[in-house]
């Protein structure tokens, strides 16, 4: 006589293997996710400090800072004397957000210009994740 058995699992296996599953994306998930949110704020923070030494690198080479920072790719009729560019390798980053950065020339600042990210809501203001990150003006 020959048995012929089948093996597998059954239905209830594999309802308790999904539902453990389940629980554990639900707890890791979250974490993961909040891990990727500060991973943009400090990647915000980096690109900041690269677009300010390029900045000081280009005040240096020309006696004052940029009017925008596309000035940085391509010598201004003012300064081309002087312009020993380009100051950045690549185009001019976008925030982790896909928001440009805010930068404008003051004299009032400590570094002589305001350069920021909006954050990650894009509007002035905010907190936490929203909150701007470079050198933004006092509020």
């Amino acid at each position: 006589m020959s048995q012929n058995k089948q093996r597998g699992f059954t239905m209830i296996e594999l309802l308790v293997v999904l539902v453990i599953l389940g629980l554990l994306a639900g707890l890791v998930g979250p974490q993961f996710f909040g891990k990727v949110d500060s991973s943009k704020v400090r990647t915000a923070e980096t690109q900041v400090k690269m677009l300010k030494m390029a900045l000081q690198t280009y005040r240096l080479d020309v006696g004052s800072y940029p009017a925008k920072l596309a000035d940085l790719r391509s010598a201004p009729a003012n300064a081309k004397g002087y312009w020993a560019g380009p100051y950045l390798d690549d185009d001019i980053p976008l925030d982790p957000w896909g928001n440009s950065y805010q930068y404008r020339l003051d004299s009032a600042a400590e570094q002589g210009f305001y350069l920021y990210s909006l954050g990650a809501d894009g509007v002035e203001g905010g907190e936490e994740l929203n909150a701007e990150v470079g050198y933004f003006p006092a509020k």
